[in-house]
């Protein structure tokens, strides 16, 4: 293994590891920290973990627990992947696990760049953008779980950890990667660093050899490849001929209009909170109804910011979460059993949950199906999974997806 990746999310984690893919690197994905011996000759890792929204401590410990795997695998090069829209709180946890990765690698200064300019993402005078709107005029200002609401990376960055935050503007950036190294002083600890172009990402990669770890979104791995001497090369798609479903957990703007595009097309089930923690609903009696309908039907709980904030009002933010993402989980699990082909995850928690109740160790990884969202095929599960960031793909995602899917002759990009 050459490259290592500790991802905060799930969707994060299938992400960047087809950034990897794309590049031409054979890359495995692990859901959680593995036990035992890397999947033969991949020349990349990835780590699942759930530490996104885990309590501090947790989070440091499970990303330190997976850098100890990845180097005794060999990876020469660690990576922490966190989501191009630096979810986060006031108390972390990008910043506390950057500060113990970099202790444990002795690192610095350390690369931090969410930029993913395919998706819109980009970073300028060190301020995160969604498309044409500063971070905190996006929506992610009304994330249930990680508001964003300043757009300032040094500043979210400074309010985290102990550790010095520098920047490397677009200025030096554009002059290529001797300009991006000289801007980067030893004595500070993480570089803030501009993007707004896949060219700038490339520069970016290229100054970041032999750099034990980087943080970023998927895009910061688009030049890492080409260090270790890797090319691109296509290879088969995964597709499965099976009956599909879409699972919605997200609440982003994103999704919501995904989810209100897909009800057009095909039947549709809402789950709240309420109903669960009622016992009002069981995924036993929702998977049936999934497999009796024709067309591939829809189980979502993508509500609007203000009846997310009411659910949490009522039952409190962690018992509301943890009542869906359970149902989510034991429904993925009931559908595998009943013979699901196809499964279409929307958001980080959710697609988390449902790779936990498939028992899902490890992923291989298949061709686009937008960006940022690939195929993938759990090693000991005969169906496909789409497992979606909440703030990815266009309207029509789901029955694009959904198509996609089928096509077991699919060739991913070179």
């Amino acid at each position: 293994m050459k490259l290592g990746v500790i991802a905060d999310d799930f969707t994060g984690a299938s992400d960047i590891a087809l950034t990897i893919a794309e590049a031409g690197m054979s890359v495995t994905q692990y859901i959680g920290i593995p036990v035992g011996d890397a999947t033969s000759g991949s020349d990349a890792g990835v780590v699942a973990l759930k530490s996104r929204t885990a309590a501090v401590s947790e989070a440091v410990a499970d990303s330190l627990a997976a850098c100890n795997w990845l180097k005794a695998q060999g990876a020469e090069q660690i990576v922490l992947k966190v989501c191009s829209t630096f979810d986060s709180t006031a108390e972390g946890n990008i910043g506390p696990v950057l500060e113990a990765l970099a202790a444990r690698l002795g690192a610095g200064p350390v690369i931090v760049c969410p930029a993913f300019p395919e998706n819109g993402r980009s970073v300028y005078q060190g301020h995160l953008f969604v498309t044409d709107k500063l971070l905190n005029e996006s929506g992610m200002q009304d994330h249930p779980l990680t508001p964003m609401t300043d757009p300032d990376i040094r500043r979210v960055l400074a309010a985290q950890t102990n550790l010095t935050v520098g920047h490397v503007s677009i200025h030096a950036v554009s002059k290529g990667t001797d300009a991006i190294v000289a801007a980067m002083p030893a004595d500070t600890a993480l570089m803030v660093t501009d993007a707004i172009h896949d060219g700038d990402l490339l520069e970016i990669g290229n100054a970041a050899r032999g750099m034990p770890l980087l943080c970023g979104g998927s895009g910061i791995a688009l030049g890492l490849p080409g260090n270790f001497g890797v090319t691109a090369s296509p290879t088969k798609s995964l597709g499965n001929r099976g009956a599909g479903v879409v699972l919605s957990g997200s609440c982003s703007k994103a999704t919501r209009a995904q989810v209100a595009s897909y009800r057009q097309l095909a039947p549709s089930r809402e789950i709240s909170a309420g109903e669960l923690l009622e016992g009002g609903v069981n995924a036993e009696d929702v998977a049936a109804w999934v497999m009796e309908q024709e067309a591939a039907p829809m189980v979502f709980s993508s509500a609007d910011p203000d009846v997310v904030k009411d659910a949490q009002r009522q039952f409190g933010a962690s018992l509301a979460a943890e009542a869906i993402e359970g149902f989510f989980a034991e429904l993925a699990a009931v559908l595998a059993r009943r013979g699901i082909g196809r499964i279409v995850v929307a958001g980080g928690e959710t697609s988390g949950a449902v790779v936990k109740g498939l028992g899902v160790n490890a992923l291989e990884i298949g061709p686009r199906l937008a960006a940022g969202v690939p195929m993938v095929r759990p090693l000991n599960a005969d169906l496909v999974l789409a497992l979606k960031s909440g703030n990815f793909g266009g309207e029509t995602f789901f029955e694009d997806a959904l198509r996609l899917m089928l096509d077991t002759e699919m060739e991913k990009a070179g």
